[in-house]
């Protein structure tokens, strides 16, 4: 498999499309204005405490307070990870304590906190509460697991404290690599320490990297073959940043200084487009239908114009096969979290479901999110979740649609009519106005000037005032005003 990184940077914002066989798998983007907070440390002031919620609101210097669970509060926790003491008695008004951000602000709500501090570094991520050493669940085979854990050990000093959690991408590293990224993280944690000590006022400690160097962190591995920045400043910094803890990674990192914007000669801008739409096209004719609400998120399957070779069974088989690959990609390309549900098109025999069943999950086994996936239920649904940690595609980039308000649907004119002759009906019981002028969109007028010329007539007869109309081109078609004249 070729991988490929492509990184478009404009003063605004950093876009980052990770590819695949020359297909966008995954997309990030972060504004200036807009940029994530996971892994940002604070010193945080307790705001409130909410025992009926057993959480806490937490100012940490920002306009909206966040939000700290007693499940969260890793001091307060036995060796089941549940909570001992509830969190009244654990926080009270007014008190300052270290935090870090585990989830970014989402809609209404404020980030969501935890006392239990992780450093990532190029290959561990530092627990400094902790004493155990895990691996990442992507290694999989156990000798491997037990090799990495015993090289690690053999890295650290004979006095040292604090936990680990050793990445996908040390693997293959060295000991003078592991070496090298323990002094990296005592270091930072260290100097955190000594910038928290006596702070009483809510204050920064740690951001964490920007975009481009957390991809270049997070996802660049073996698999890589190049990593393409269509911006110098952000080009030298990114091979700063490798020099010092990614060697084998500087020879990967390109700048592109190509005339045609990077994006559209990769078609990547399309790909935007595309994951903003409701419907996907499969290549076998089929189609997906996304629908994202509040609560969840509903993925329906359909084999639209596919008509198959052998049978109708075997059409559906094929189409839920192409369709299980398909919503694994634009999970991630769109960033959908929380719960969803996948309406797959049914299958009798239960060969197909197991079938069409793994490969959806290991079509998902690529994410680097974390996700559970339940089989097929009673009614036929596959229902799964996906950890929500930033806000969705669709949210960075759109906004409810002013004239529907989100829901997708509009009035008719005629509904539209029918309301104002009813508003005028009200406003002529309660005012003795010499005329009524009514102010509305032009399908709306027109609507009144013909189809229902009649009830206007009427409404004119029944309330003995004349009634006048004016286009207002700048209204949508649900907006009207009466005038009293």
């Amino acid at each position: 498999m070729s991988d490929e990184i492509l990184i478009n940077v404009t003063p605004q914002e950093t876009r980052v499309a990770c590819m695949r066989n020359g297909v966008v798998q995954e997309l990030h983007i972060e504004r200036g204005s807009n940029s994530s907070m996971v892994s940002n440390m604070y010193v945080g002031r307790v705001k409130r405490v909410l025992p009926g919620m057993q959480s806490a609101f937490i100012d940490i210097g920002h306009e909206r307070s966040a939000f700290l669970h007693v499940a969260d509060i890793w001091e307060n926790r036995n060796a089941n990870g549940d909570a001992v003491k509830p969190i009244e008695k654990v926080l009270h008004e007014g008190q300052s304590l270290l935090v870090q951000v585990i989830k970014d602000p989402i809609g209404t709500k404020g980030a969501r906190l935890s006392t239990q501090i992780s450093i990532a570094g190029r290959l561990l991520v530092y627990l400094p509460q902790e004493e155990n050493i895990g691996v990442s669940q992507r290694i999989e085979n156990d000798e491997d697991r037990k090799h990495l854990r015993e090289k690690l050990q053999g890295q650290l000093p004979a006095a040292h404290r604090g936990g680990y959690i050793i990445r996908t991408l040390a693997e293959d590293a060295t000991e003078h690599e592991f070496s090298a990224d323990i002094a990296y993280l005592d270091k930072l944690w260290a100097r955190l320490q000594q910038q928290a000590k006596g702070q009483t006022e809510p204050k920064l400690l740690y951001k964490e990297l920007d975009l481009s160097l957390r991809v270049l962190r997070d996802y660049v591995n073996a698999e890589t073959s190049r990593v393409l920045i269509d911006s110098r400043e952000t080009h030298s910094r990114m091979n700063a940043f490798a020099h010092d803890y990614m060697d084998a990674a500087v020879d990967k990192i390109e700048h592109y200084a190509g005339q045609r914007p990077l994006f559209d000669l990769y078609g990547i801008e399309d790909e935007i487009e595309n994951a903003l739409t409701r419907r996907v096209d499969l290549k076998s004719g089929g189609y997906l239908i996304f629908d994202q609400t509040e609560a969840l998120t509903t993925v329906d399957v359909n084999t639209g114009g596919f008509v198959g070779g052998r049978s109708f069974d075997d059409t559906i088989f094929k189409t839920n096969l192409e369709a299980a690959q398909e919503i694994a990609r634009q999970l991630r390309l769109r960033n959908l979290g929380g719960i969803i549900i996948c309406d797959f098109i049914d299958m009798d025999a239960s060969e197909h479901r197991n079938a069409v069943l793994e490969e959806f999950k290991k079509a998902l086994s690529t994410d680097h999110t974390r996700i559970t996936v339940n089989g097929f239920s009673s009614l036929g649904l596959v229902e799964m979740t996906r950890k929500r940690t930033r806000e969705s595609l669709a949210h960075v980039l759109c906004e409810p649609c002013p004239t529907c308000q989100g829901r997708g649907e509009v009035k008719t004119a005629q509904t539209v009519c029918y309301q104002i002759l009813r508003e005028i009906v009200r406003e002529a019981r309660q005012f003795n106005a010499k005329e009524y002028r009514i102010l509305a969109s032009q399908a709306v007028i027109d609507m009144f000037l013909d189809e229902e010329a009649q009830g206007l007539a009427q409404l004119m007869d029944f309330i003995g005032k004349p009634v006048s109309l004016q286009v207002e081109t700048l209204y949508g078609q649900e907006q009207y005003d009466v005038i009293l004249m």
